[in-house]
């Protein structure tokens, strides 16, 4: 292994070991917010705004992120984002502890929250290349996968329990893990750009930047093509945690039992993560897709009739025991391709694309469970993913798409 390989490698080390007690902060607090929504005011219409101004940075900021981090220094980017979060969490725990938290400070944290989240997630993903060889990024892509679902096992239950003991400490830790992950960044001593070319200057206007993301995109079928799905499976695994929860709510679980409902999510990406890799050396890229399509339209109805929250959790985690394969396996093959002038815009450009639509899930899913009850929502979601996975069935583009991954890179 070459010096420059190692030092990569070494900050990529650094880089995940940061996000990982941020992820983990981020789901502890991610069970203690809806919780937190409904103890204050009791309706899951006003919880599914909190969860829709969470994501809602994911529409609004993804393609002005993206230009950003083509255009300046993609670490210094990082380094705000998680500066903001840590105080905006931190204000929660303050609010808590000395009674002034509020439905609209929760909103406006839950924003700052998601703008972080979303700028600092589009700048790992076009830093990645910087910081693994291109022959190990599958790999790479299915160890963030993994930290992302150990996060899940373990922050979901924790997050639970640490609410029944104080509704402040959730967010006390979520603070100190963007402080953690703050840290980790700036351990990192390899720059996070490639040389900007002219054409990417500040000449350009913003817009006609963002164009040549979408450009990129439009002209790659494959690529287009799954970034369609994902607005289908993103939208609906991210609204059932809204559902899951409010459904449990509503049959007595306690915060604790709802926390260890969702520790079945972790389980369930674990294997995912552990079985990705092996798997897209063996299997078509195709083979991820279909399996995580299939799985979750079967597995909706089913939660549309079960009350129980252990047999929830379970259900709700088998979803994503194929997840990682499709989205390791899409993230090392889209690193790949995109070159580095572009990562920010086109990464950003299929975040919003796949995952525009999550914020106005949430808010459609808290107001279905408020006048149409836990029965009916989930159908709604099965219509979704039916659609989606005629498309995927019937698309020339997925169907002739990579057959493997790890030979295209």
């Amino acid at each position: 292994m070459t010096l420059g390989r190692a030092a990569a490698l070494r900050d990529f080390r650094t880089l995940l070991a940061g996000q990982v007690a941020s992820a983990l902060g981020t789901r502890i607090s991610g069970v203690a917010t809806p919780l937190l929504a409904l103890a204050l005011t009791h309706s899951a219409t006003k919880t599914g705004v909190v969860e829709f101004a969470g994501t809602l940075p994911i529409l609004v900021l993804s393609l002005y992120a993206g230009v950003a981090i083509d255009r300046y220094d993609r670490k210094r980017l990082m380094l705000v984002c998680e500066l903001a979060r840590a105080i905006a969490l931190a204000s929660v725990a303050a609010g808590v502890i000395w009674g002034f938290v509020s439905f609209g400070q929760l909103v406006a944290v839950a924003f700052v929250d998601g703008a972080g989240f979303t700028t600092f997630e589009v700048a790992q993903r076009a830093a990645l290349k910087q910081l693994v060889p291109s022959e190990e990024l599958p790999h790479a892509a299915a160890l963030n996968q993994r930290r992302e679902y150990g996060a899940l096992l373990l922050g979901t239950p924790a997050g639970g329990a640490l609410y029944g003991l104080s509704r402040a400490v959730p967010f006390v830790v979520d603070a100190v893990s963007y402080a953690a992950s703050l840290i980790s960044v700036l351990l990192i001593r390899r720059p996070l750009n490639e040389g900007r070319g002219p054409s990417t200057g500040p000449a350009q206007t913003i817009h006609a930047e963002i164009a040549e993301g979408v450009r990129w995109l439009w002209h790659e079928p494959f690529l287009r093509a799954n970034s369609l799905l994902v607005v289908a499976s993103d939208l609906t695994v991210n609204s059932l945690y809204l559902v899951v929860v409010v459904i449990a709510r509503r049959s007595g679980a306690s915060a604790a039992l709802i926390g260890a409902m969702l520790l079945f999510l972790g389980l369930g990406g674990i294997v995912g993560t552990v079985v990705a890799p092996r798997l897209l050396r063996a299997l078509p890229l195709q083979a991820g897709i279909y399996g995580t399509l299939i799985t979750i339209t079967v597995l909706l109805p089913v939660i549309a009739v079960v009350r129980d929250p252990l047999t929830l959790g379970v259900i709700y985690g088998a979803m994503f025991i194929p997840y990682p394969m499709w989205s390791a396996g899409l993230s090392a093959y889209r690193a790949s391709r995109i070159p580095d002038e572009l990562q920010g815009r086109v990464q950003s450009v299929f975040t919003v694309v796949s995952l525009g639509a999550v914020p106005f899930g949430m808010l459609g899913v808290g107001v279905s469970l408020q006048h149409l009850g836990g029965a009916t929502t989930p159908l709604i979601l099965f219509g979704v993913m039916v659609a989606a996975s005629g498309y995927a069935i019937a698309s020339p583009h997925i169907r002739h798409g990579p057959q493997a991954v790890a030979a295209d890179l």
